[in-house]
């Protein structure tokens, strides 16, 4: 489970394994050992994935399937249209029927 969010939350933020390696300081390959499970990353880099992809190390680490978003920035009518859509989306998401 860690393996594949930190795969998929690196592709989504564009980030090659090389670049994400460089920003952390580490090899690529200790990257590549995550991504295919061979390895795990320490507490450090758990907390430090945690901050270059914007989760929550308990989002990581697969304890909870929520994640955070930044509202930084935003007025108080942007966070209230981020939650609205956030509403909006489970309830569409209810309304689909599960295979």
């Amino acid at each position: 489970m860690v393996a594949d969010r930190i795969k998929r939350l690196r592709e989504q933020s564009g980030m090659t394994q090389a670049a994400l390696a460089k920003h952390l300081g580490i090899t690529r390959a200790s990257v590549n050992a995550w991504e295919m499970g061979i390895s795990v990353p320490s507490t450090q880099y758990v907390t430090a994935l945690a901050g270059v992809f914007a989760v929550s190390t308990d989002y990581l680490l697969g304890v909870d399937a929520t994640s955070s978003v930044s509202v930084a920035g935003l007025t108080d009518d942007d966070i209230a249209l981020v939650h609205a859509l956030v509403d909006h989306l489970r309830e569409k998401n209810k309304r689909i029927p599960r295979p």
